[in-house]
């Protein structure tokens, strides 16, 4: 059992780059049907440094928020958690996440979500969190579920993998109940 007071979020800083790219070499397969455009812009050691750069002054800019999911003592990185495709004017946005292959179904990416949630209403001011999944992405789907995500339509043809067909994907929503 995963003890989940282990794990933390913090901002990515310019000392992650060997560990980001690290962990992004180390997932490559996995990362690279859904997040295709992570894995390319971290390809390289010296990319993933402009990488990390440039998500700070998205956080800056208040355009995107990437976080890392990581344990608290060793400072390893487990993981990935973004606020995307924000809408201030509708104050909505999307959660997108990834949990490395060592960490994945130990519950650290439903905590992560759980914390995630409680910047993107308190801090952010945001009101509505989305978050879009494939439906045989069982555990994607499962932690949107357990953090009380409402399953609301199918969006037809949302996502297209590289070199693939369209695929449909699952919308589920999270309102702000102040």
């Amino acid at each position: 059992m995963v003890n989940l007071t282990n794990f933390i979020i913090t901002s990515l800083n310019s000392t992650d780059s060997n560990q980001l790219y690290d962990f992004i070499v180390s997932n490559k397969k996995r990362l690279s049907y859904y997040f295709p455009v992570t894995l390319e812009m971290n390809n390289s050691l010296e990319k993933t440094k402009i990488y990390i750069s440039t998500k700070t002054k998205e956080i800056s800019e208040k355009t995107n928020f990437t976080f890392a999911i990581r344990d608290r003592y060793s400072q390893k990185i487990a993981g990935l958690i973004i606020i995307k495709k924000i809408n201030w004017n509708k104050k909505q946005g999307e959660l997108a996440y990834c949990i490395g292959s060592e960490f994945e179904g130990k519950g650290i990416t439903t905590f992560a979500i759980k914390e995630m949630i409680k910047f993107a209403f308190n801090e952010l001011g945001l009101n509505t969190l989305q978050i879009i999944a494939h439906k045989t992405n069982i555990g994607s789907c499962l932690v949107a579920e357990k953090n009380g995500f409402i399953w609301q339509q199918t969006l037809i043809n949302e996502f297209t993998p590289t070199n693939q067909q369209p695929l449909n994907m699952e919308l589920y929503e999270l309102h702000n109940k102040k």
